[in-house]
């Protein structure tokens, strides 16, 4: 269509919300459907932050704030980089946005070029190469394996980097592997940073307080605090909090580069929420309880969904490190045949046959670079978990 940019008929609808969509369709019709689709804790907000966007709409907090956010959150998030990921930043090295994703977008209008490359980690999540094709510049995917627990290594890298690279995505613990960057992993990838000094390092630690069995978390500016200037680091409240409706996600950085992306927001939606601000607040400087028995009850379900998959004949996953995905390979149901004679294809043909005869609604691997494997996500109470792979192991034992 004439009237439409070249820009936006270059990308695609987000398929985790397109998926979890066409399972709301379903359900209307009166269909029993389970969707392990999305990427949203089934647990509830923090007291403390729900009283405080209470309390912020009793009291009149409903006006205009700072564009960058109020200088109270920005100084609790600095607080938070601090103790958390040893990282020394002012309030005015940080920004508010609306959810991480806007953050990330931020930064891509702040500093791509069209024709610049960014350089995506695959299995990546589904909105990175999107989000670059938007600012006109280049995705350049570099794949990573199992074997390596689907980190990129710092051979790739160096293979892969040129003067042309402008952004290089980390997202660790990542959507949608659940894996972890070590310390070592992070240092070594630092060593090849450091010869490209225009390269940016945008690192996504949206899911950095859902570590399991007592691994330490790493960032990168952490571990290559000279390379601190290089580097933007993203996270937020969806995750950790429960609050991926409020829609606040934070970032720190190099004091240019934070300025240019709140000049960019200020020409775009201007202020996050004044109201889920507040709340954002609360939930960062309040108690940690409900943090602490969330990531314990992401543990077992972890280990109960990563044993019943490897039960599921053509199935095959590995444990992840965090976050709350399991991303097996399905290569041993493709090419297999339905009982209505449809070929299983590749994983995007399979996660449609699951949805429409198990009722089951899975990501497939295609959407984050990664054919041949599916995501599940195991935020949902465990019996709805049980009863979802009960229906995809019926399914698949009817292929033929």
């Amino acid at each position: 269509m004439k009237r439409l940019s070249i820009r936006v008929q270059q990308i695609k609808p987000s398929a985790t919300l397109a998926i979890t969509a066409k399972a709301a369709e379903m359900r209307a019709a009166g269909r029993s459907v389970i969707s392990l689709s999305v990427g949203e804790p089934d647990f509830e907000t923090p007291q403390a932050a729900r009283d405080a966007g209470i309390e912020a709409i009793n009291s009149g907090f409903t006006r205009y704030t700072a564009v960058a956010g109020i200088p109270e959150l920005r100084q609790a998030i600095a607080e938070k980089f601090s103790r958390d990921n040893h990282l020394d930043y002012s309030p005015a090295d940080i920004l508010v946005s609306t959810g991480g994703k806007q953050c990330i977008f931020n930064l891509l209008m702040a500093v791509m070029n069209p024709g610049e490359r960014a350089i995506i980690p695959a299995p990546y999540w589904v909105s990175y190469p999107d989000m670059v094709k938007l600012t006109e510049g280049i995705p350049v995917i570099v794949p990573t394996k199992a074997e390596d627990h689907f980190k990129v290594t710092a051979e790739q890298l160096d293979e892969v980097l040129c003067h042309r690279c402008k952004v290089l995505f980390l997202n660790s613990p990542s959507n949608p592997t659940g894996m972890v960057y070590t310390a070592e992993e992070l240092a070594a990838i630092g060593a090849v940073v450091r010869k490209h000094p225009d390269l940016i390092v945008a690192t996504d630690d949206m899911y950095e307080k859902i570590i399991f069995e007592g691994q330490p978390f790493a960032t990168f500016a952490e571990v290559n605090p000279d390379l601190k200037e290089q580097t933007v680091t993203f996270n937020g409240v969806s995750k950790a909090y429960c609050m991926t409706g409020w829609r606040i996600g934070f970032c720190a950085g190099p004091s240019a580069i934070i300025k240019a992306m709140t000049k960019i927001q200020g020409q775009s939606t201007s202020n996050p929420n004044a109201i889920a601000q507040k709340a954002a607040l609360a939930a960062l400087t309040g108690p940690t309880d409900a943090l602490d028995e969330m990531v314990q009850t992401y543990e077992k379900r972890r280990g109960w969904l990563v044993k019943a998959i490897n039960a599921v004949p053509g199935m095959h996953a590995i444990m992840p490190d965090g976050a709350f995905y399991v991303f097996p390979s399905v290569t041993g149901l493709i090419g297999r045949k339905t009982p209505g004679g449809l070929v299983i294809e590749d994983d995007v043909v399979l996660c449609e046959w699951l949805l429409e005869k198990a009722g089951v609604a899975l990501v497939p691997g295609t959407e984050f670079g990664s054919p041949g494997h599916v995501r599940f996500s195991y935020a949902v109470a465990q019996e709805t978990l049980e009863e979802a792979v009960k229906r995809i192991s019926e399914a698949v034992d009817s292929l033929q």
